[in-house]
């Protein structure tokens, strides 16, 4: 069996908190893995467990001000390259359909609920991700980032409406329920 680093993302879209990538190596076939997105918190939890304690991995992280002044997708690249340097893996699979420039990289769209590596990377990024997110929503109870992860739902835009950004908010994404009408902008 060629040994293969899957690699996987979370937090790609949401408003606030970190992009988190990982880059996982099983060691051994772990029962019920999938694509994170598909499991609940609970199953998340404890396969996260299992796989830290049976894999090799790389958790890379980008933070809002990463993403705002160099793009995700230039963040995309670098944690990729980063995943790829890390690793002595004879094939590096990521879940998409897109290398962002990076050599020695397959995809695979929704490899993350049908290669186990690509399953487990990412679990590893959303527990991550979550995790961090939840802290966070400690340090600003106002934007009740517990309730929605920073993805941009109704309340949190209604949140951002009213505190206006913190320092963990994507000010570079566009929210067009924030953008002002035509009508105030003629005002």
């Amino acid at each position: 069996m060629r040994k293969l680093c899957g690699i996987d993302e979370a937090g790609r879209g949401p408003l606030a908190g970190d992009l988190v990538m990982a880059g996982c190596i099983l060691h051994t076939s772990i029962g019920g893995l999938n694509d994170s997105k598909k499991l609940t918190a609970k199953k998340r939890e404890a396969l996260y467990s299992k796989i830290v304690a049976n894999s090799t991995y790389h958790i890379v992280k980008f933070s809002a001000k990463d993403i705002d002044n160099n793009g995700i997708s230039a963040c995309l690249k670098k944690g990729l390259q980063e995943i790829i340097n890390t690793f002595n893996a004879e094939e590096y699979l990521f879940d998409g359909n897109q290398t962002y420039g990076v050599q020695n990289l397959m995809t695979m769209v929704k490899a993350d609920g049908k290669v186990p590596q690509v399953s487990a990377a990412s679990i590893l990024a959303k527990v991550t991700h979550d995790k961090d997110i939840l802290e966070m929503a400690k340090k600003y109870p106002e934007y009740q980032f517990e309730k929605h992860k920073g993805y941009g739902t109704k309340l949190h835009v209604a949140m951002i409406k009213k505190y206006g950004y913190c320092e963990i908010h994507r000010k570079t994404y566009k929210i067009k329920a924030l953008e002002p009408t035509l009508l105030e902008q003629m005002e």
